[in-house]
């Protein structure tokens, strides 16, 4: 019997489900996704008529480009999914086809839109879908799975956050490394009380309009980790295994 005892003890798998039915692992394995569910379908219908205004304004902002744009993002476990997001710039290209500079494209909606934060609200789609959770890792672009090691990966054990640890220490002024540790530690110490406590300094941050909608443009003052050189040679020996 004391065997017996001690093998269920030891078992594995039943500590595994121990850890998910206990503590963190209750929220962050049941009522988490509950909450994204419920949270995002009643933004949604409440902040309808404020989308469905940005979203004319920006159609004829940008001259017909349209108001959203998707793009690939890497989700839980890096499964790819498409991002929603308004689209705050025009297409407007030069006489030799290229896109002019984003500075010259970004409309004054645009830049409003991203002063305030409006343009990661269709995110909310993607909550509401399972792509993505109201607070995570922010996603990153595909490219990156090519040059991530292995601590950083833990990044998408979770779902990917429309706010999140790293956003609310630093954003777009802090660098790689210590967005990937934010990010990691976020993963590890996953609880409700984190994530209200990230809710609450998103919305100061959005309401002070601090490091809000300005984006990472000197990517070589926070790229401490080298992805942007390190991406470009892993792109271009993939081109190559492939031709």
């Amino acid at each position: 019997m004391a065997a017996g005892q001690e093998s269920e003890k030891n078992n594995p798998f039943r500590q595994s489900v121990h850890q998910q039915l206990s503590g963190w692992g209750l929220y962050r394995h049941f009522f988490k996704r509950l909450f994204d569910i419920c949270i995002s379908f009643v933004a949604l219908a409440c902040l309808f008529p404020v989308l469905l205004v940005v979203t004319v304004w920006l159609y004829f902002a940008n001259k017909g480009a349209g108001a959203f744009f998707l793009q690939d993002r890497p989700g839980k476990d890096g499964k790819i999914f498409k991002i929603v997001k308004f689209k705050t710039m025009t297409d407007e290209r030069d006489a030799s086809g290229q896109l002019l500079p984003d500075e010259q494209r970004l409309t004054k909606v645009g830049k409003f839109v991203r002063s305030t934060s409006i343009d990661e609200l269709p995110q909310l789609v993607n909550v509401l879908k399972g792509d993505m959770s109201l607070i995570g890792p922010r996603p990153l672009v595909p490219a990156y799975l090519l040059v991530l090691d292995a601590f950083q990966r833990r990044r998408h054990e979770v779902r990917p956050g429309i706010s999140g640890w790293a956003q609310v220490h630093g954003r777009n002024h802090c660098k790689l490394s210590k967005k990937f540790e934010y990010d990691v530690w976020y993963v590890d110490n996953c609880t409700f009380l984190i994530d209200v406590k990230i809710v609450w300094l998103t919305l100061v941050n959005v309401f002070r309009r601090s490091d809000v909608g300005m984006g990472a443009a000197d990517m070589a003052s926070i790229d401490d980790l080298h992805f942007a050189e390190r991406i470009r040679l892993a792109e271009k020996a993939q081109d190559n295994g492939e031709a």
